[in-house]
C-alpha cells in the first residue's frame, strides 16, 4: 500500500452490510433457507452496526425494532423503485416513496435509496447489457423532475434520497450517472456510490467518487471477481447468472479487483457522513454468509479504523 490510509470519522460513519449474502431479494431462489433470525445474528456476530431490510424481514415495525436492538443493528435503509419512465407508475412511486419514508422515520434512519427501475433488465433472464433501456430525452426529463420532487419531500422530513446507479438500467454507466447529476438538485438528490455496480458497467468507482465526493451520502461495498466480469460481458449473461457464477464478493476478498483504500481516502478527505455498507450479492450455497461478513467486517476495521 503505496499511500497513507486516512481513518473516516466514527461518529460521523456506520457500517452495515445487506442481507444479500444471505438470500437474494431479486432472484428468491437463491436461497438456501437461512431465516431472518439467523441472518440478523449474524450480521451481529460478525460486528456490524446496522443492516438494510430484505424480503424475510419482519413487515411490523416494532416486531423489527425489537429484534434489531436486541442484536445492536440498526436500519440504514429502505430501497424504493421509481418509475418516473412509464407515465401509468408515477403515483405508485410516489405513494411507495412516502410509505419507505415513514417507514425509516421511524426506525430512526436518515437516508432512502432510490433507482429508476422503468425498462430495468436486470430481474430479466436476458443478456444484461445489450438489452438495458436507453432513455429519450422526455423520460430523461420525467426522471429528474420526479427525483428532485422526490427530493424536496424527504429534505422536508429531515430526511435524504440517495440515489442508486445500476446495472440494468437507464442509469447505470458513468455517463449516465453525470447526466443525472447534472439534471438534479445537489441540494435535494444525493448519490449512492456503489462500487461494484460502476466497476461492471466500465467506469472507475475511484473516479466517481473523486467527482462527487461532496454529493455521495451513502456508499454500497461490492467487490469484483474480475475473471467472472469479462465472462459475463463476453458470454451475454444476465445479471442472475453473473451473480450465479460469482462476478461479486466482498471487500478485503484477495480474489477481488478493486482497490478499495484510495475511494476511502477520498471520502475521509471530504468528512464523508452515512453508511458504509457491504452488499456482495453471493450464493451462498457456494460462499458461507458469515465467513464473508467476518472477512469484510476485518478489513473496513483496518482500513477505516472503524
Amino acid at each position: 500500500m503505496s499511500y497513507e490510509m486516512k481513518k473516516m470519522n466514527a461518529d460521523k460513519v456506520s457500517i452495515g452490510i445487506t442481507p444479500t449474502s444471505w438470500w437474494n431479494d431479486d432472484f428468491l431462489d437463491i436461497d438456501i433457507g437461512i431465516t431472518f433470525g439467523q441472518c440478523v445474528s449474524e450480521m451481529a456476530l460478525a460486528g456490524y452496526q446496522g443492516c438494510s431490510v430484505g424480503h424475510k424481514f419482519p413487515s411490523d415495525v416494532e416486531v423489527l425494532k425489537q429484534e434489531l436492538g436486541m442484536r445492536d443493528l440498526r436500519v440504514s435503509e429502505p430501497w424504493t423503485s421509481t418509475f418516473f419512465t412509464q407515465n401509468a407508475m408515477y403515483d405508485k412511486t410516489v405513494a411507495d416513496f412516502r410509505q419507505s419514508l415513514e417507514f425509516i422515520k421511524a426506525m430512526g434512519g436518515k437516508d432512502i435509496v432510490v433507482a429508476e427501475l422503468g425498462g430495468s433488465v436486470h430481474q430479466r433472464p436476458v443478456a444484461l447489457l445489450p438489452n438495458r433501456p436507453i432513455f429519450s430525452e422526455k423520460q430523461w426529463e420525467a426522471v429528474a423532475n420526479g427525483l428532485n420532487y422526490l427530493g424536496e419531500i424527504a429534505k422536508s422530513e429531515g430526511l435524504r434520497l440517495c440515489y442508486h446507479h445500476h446495472m440494468g438500467s437507464g442509469v447505470q454507466t458513468r455517463e449516465q450517472v453525470d447526466r443525472l447529476m447534472a439534471a438534479t438538485d445537489p441540494n435535494l438528490v444525493y448519490l449512492l456510490l456503489d462500487t461494484g455496480h460502476i466497476t461492471f458497467s466500465g467506469d472507475d468507482a475511484l473516479s466517481l467518487a473523486e467527482g462527487y465526493a461532496s454529493r455521495i451520502k451513502h456508499v454500497h461495498l461490492k467487490n469484483i471477481r474480475r475473471p467472472i466480469m469479462e465472462q459475463a460481458i463476453a458470454q451475454n449473461l444476465s445479471f442472475k447468472e453473473a451473480i450465479q457464477a460469482g462476478i461479486f464478493t466482498v471487500p478485503g476478498d484477495p480474489e477481488g479487483c478493486i482497490d478499495f483504500g484510495p475511494i476511502f481516502n477520498v471520502l475521509a478527505e471530504h468528512d464523508y457522513e452515512g453508511w458504509l455498507m457491504v452488499e456482495a450479492e453471493q450464493d451462498p450455497a457456494k460462499a458461507t454468509p458469515l465467513v464473508y461478513a467476518k472477512m469484510a467486517r476485518d478489513y473496513l476495521r483496518a482500513a477505516t479504523g472503524i
